[in-house]
């Protein structure tokens, strides 16, 4: 897997190959053969890798006081962790690379929102959704479709800014994606005073955990 993620980093989907990850590993091609039954199972258990990852990167974001900061804080971890490996990112939510690849024969297997990787990092965006929802700053609704929605503005942001859409600005992150998130705060219920001042929290708090103690 590690091989296989490598590839992708550095050369793209169209170089994992049987070979090309068994040179990479110094094994034999037998070994991908044997281990994963083929690279369509490889990638598959490569995509969930990556939304372990995902997860881990969410639980190193601290619970605070402020739900909607930990929520933006976890925004830009997604984002970094996209922008460091966009073709596995790419892997993982179905895009473009996954289409590289003979389909599995198991749909429910291939559908990452049934992946308990997938559900493992979604966990967190959940849970932060439900104290969002206790806090009593929005409206009450489902936590878990205000994940759902979140989840989308987030993906399509990154998406988006992978492929080059947002060049004409100079800071993306601050001139788009915050803002994205604040309009987004106000319709759940929130105001756009408490809004403004939390996802500006929930940056601080995000650079806090990229530069570490």
């Amino acid at each position: 897997m590690r091989a296989a993620i490598g590839l992708l980093a550095e050369q793209g989907p169209s170089a994992v190959k049987a070979r090309t990850v068994a040179t990479a590993s110094g094994l034999s091609t037998m070994v991908v053969y044997s281990h994963f039954g083929g690279i369509p199972e490889l990638m598959r258990a490569v995509a969930d890798h990556g939304f372990k990852e995902l997860g881990a990167a969410f639980a190193r974001v601290p619970v605070t006081e402020d739900p909607i900061a930990d929520l933006f804080a976890m925004a830009l971890t997604c984002r970094r962790v996209a922008r460091e490996n966009p073709h596995l990112y790419d892997l993982m939510f179905g895009l473009s690379t996954r289409a590289t690849y003979r389909p599995l024969s198991d749909a429910d297997l291939r559908l990452s929102g049934r992946s308990p990787a997938f559900r493992g990092a979604h966990a967190h965006v959940t849970s932060a959704c439900e104290r969002l929802v206790r806090s009593g700053r929005v409206e009450p609704q489902e936590p878990e479709v205000i994940a759902a929605q979140l989840w989308s503005l987030v993906h399509g942001y990154i998406t988006l800014e992978l492929a080059e859409h947002f060049v004409e600005f100079d800071d993306a992150a601050v001139q788009v994606l915050l803002p994205l998130g604040v309009n987004f705060s106000v319709g759940l219920g929130d105001s756009r005073e408490r809004a403004e001042a939390s996802h500006q929290a929930g940056a601080r708090l995000y650079e806090s955990i990229v530069q570490g103690p």
